[in-house]
């Protein structure tokens, strides 16, 4: 079965920082864009940051811009969120996709999401 897995989360105060990390199972994630996704209860998944498969391009949601920062190392066969600044709304479940970044409507991706690993931000 191929899917990506999530991790890292966790629970922080506002101002505070994680670092999620995605993998994959069945296949590799190296030398494919990868998008990172959350979702907030009652609300629609959105698209937070795309890196293309060499990471040398990269794309924000502008909700994030200045505050998160997505690489990958394909060495390790993983791609990063650095996620600095937190904020409450920023509370929900991340996830990581294969993700057609140079497409403008990478953040509306639809793709078979893995578990994903929840942020809590409080205030």
């Amino acid at each position: 079965q191929l899917q990506t897995v999530e991790s890292g989360g966790g629970s922080v105060q506002t101002g505070g920082s994680l670092r999620l990390s995605c993998a994959a199972s069945g296949f590799t994630l190296d030398y494919r864009a990868i998008g990172w996704f959350r979702q907030a209860p009652g609300k629609k998944r959105e698209g937070v940051s795309c890196i293309n498969n060499s990471g040398s391009s990269t794309k924000y949601g502008d909700s994030v811009k200045g505050r998160f920062i997505t690489s990958r190392d394909n060495t390790k066969h993983r791609v990063y969120l650095q996620m600095n600044s937190l904020k409450p709304e920023d509370t929900g479940t991340y996830y990581c996709a294969v993700t057609p970044c140079d497409s403008p409507g990478w953040a509306l991706w639809d793709a078979d999401w893995g578990q994903g690993t929840q942020v809590i931000v409080s205030s």
